[in-house]
């Protein structure tokens, strides 16, 4: 091999390009992401205390917080949009991650003889939490001895799960029990790990405890809508029974109901959405941080993915049976409601055609009504046509006998009749047609 310097060898080069040619925008991102949350290298004996807090007020409390910590220690703190940050405190490391709803602070520090090690953390007087806290972690790294291996009877017999991880080399143990701090214990006997398999070991164990307790925020939520849920089944089921009276159905009525329950329906989804996806979310990482753990089980003990399978699947099946009741009563009120919209169609339907033919009755007796006074209008106007004739005809005979008057006034009668027949119906036509405006 030459002295040069090989091309293998790892030399930071400049994100703008690549071999001289323009890098795509989101390259860089892309590409520190995977080295953005590295696997903190962890030595024995350590302990790890990790709080997670919910943030609803934004990443700008934890930026608050930081600010402060930072100012405390005369460091700059970290920018504003940043999502992850560490610094040196006491003795050991101070680690912040902003995640969708909440944020964790990680301090990892040395371990005291006594056993004691939050002395040096951040979390004491002074510290001001972003939110409040969801979960809590004391995590004890220690050298697998004699001495150490007799903590194990410290924890809770009755939930202790206890398991051999990385092919034997380090043992977990836990009793997801809290301790006068209100901080899930967890231990790790250690016979050879590097400082880098502890600290992913480290992560998994820590990540499973925060995970597993956000994914059951999910279940107090289902139980409340179960409940309103049935409710809502007994009254679609009530509402279907009085839809198929059709004597006394109130149409309208049972259609405000369906729209009501509906409403209230949907309100329970929306309001559910988030959270039972969200508990989705954190019950499949869960999932995942147990079978990357890789457990060999210890004869007498349970194993964390046996132990919390059995506790968090209930819970999980529970929140999923909300939502597909929550989805088969929206499909029920969709079919019931476009039923009942059928009928009331039906019944407007109907309603509008016996209306139509009242109206063409109505008409029929007004067209019989004005042919009737068509015909007196025209005997009566004959009639004083006729005796106007016979006075002239009478008048006329002073000068004459060439025709007598009642000769006359008979013969004019027929003539008078057809005229004012005649004159009637021009009149009626020309009131029928419609109306042409100007210009047209």
């Amino acid at each position: 091999m030459s002295d040069e310097t090989s091309n293998l060898e790892f030399q930071p080069r400049a994100q703008g390009s690549v071999m001289g040619f323009p890098a795509h925008e989101g390259r860089p991102g892309a590409l520190g992401e995977v080295h953005a949350r590295p696997h903190p290298l962890v030595e024995k004996p350590r302990v790890l205390i990790q709080l997670s807090f919910m943030t609803e007020g934004g990443s700008g409390v934890d930026h608050a917080v930081l600010s402060e910590l930072s100012r405390r220690l005369g460091i700059a703190a970290p920018e504003r949009h940043a999502r992850h940050h560490a610094m040196r405190w006491g003795k050991g490391t101070l680690r912040w991650e902003r995640h969708t709803e909440f944020s964790t602070y990680l301090w990892e520090g040395p371990l005291a003889e006594n056993g004691r090690g939050q002395e040096d953390s951040p979390f004491g007087n002074g510290f001001s939490p972003p939110g409040t806290v969801i979960s809590g972690i004391r995590l004890e790294i220690r050298k697998w001895t004699q001495a150490s291996e007799k903590l194990i009877a410290g924890f809770d017999p009755t939930s202790l799960c206890y398991s051999l991880v990385e092919r034997g080399v380090a043992a977990i143990v836990t009793d997801f029990r809290q301790d006068g701090d209100g901080l899930t214990r967890m231990l790790v006997l250690d016979r050879g790990l590097t400082p880098a398999s502890t600290g992913a070991l480290s992560q998994r164990l820590i990540d499973i405890e925060t995970y597993r307790t956000l994914a059951m925020l999910g279940l107090p939520l289902a139980l409340t809508l179960s409940g309103r849920a049935r409710r809502i089944e007994d009254r679609l089921a009530q509402t279907t029974l009085e839809m198929k009276a059709a004597e006394t159905r109130d149409s309208q009525t049972l259609l405000a109901d369906l729209t009501e329950l509906a409403a209230e329906l949907e309100a329970d989804a929306a309001s559910s959405l988030y959270r039972f996806g969200a508990s989705r979310a954190y019950d499949g990482i869960v999932t995942a941080r147990l079978g990357a753990l890789d457990e060999e089980p210890v004869q007498g003990y349970d194993t964390w993915a046996g132990f919390l399978q059995r506790r968090m699947a209930p819970a999980m099946r529970t929140c999923r049976s909300v939502e597909e009741r929550q989805a088969n009563l929206s499909r029920k009120l969709t079919r019931a409601t476009t039923l009942l919209r059928t009928w009331v169609d039906v019944d407007v339907e109907k309603q509008n055609r016996d209306l139509l033919a009242s109206m063409n009755n109505r008409a029929r007796l007004q067209l019989r009504l004005q042919q009737t006074v068509e015909g007196l209008s025209v005997a009566a106007v004959s009639y004083y046509v006729v005796g106007l004739i016979g006075y002239v005809a009478k008048g006329v005979s002073i000068f004459g006998h060439a025709f007598a008057p009642e000769v006359v006034t008979a013969a004019s009668v027929p003539v008078a009749i057809l005229l004012v027949w005649w004159g009637v119906r021009r009149v009626r036509r020309l009131h029928s047609e419609p109306a042409k405006h100007p210009g047209e």
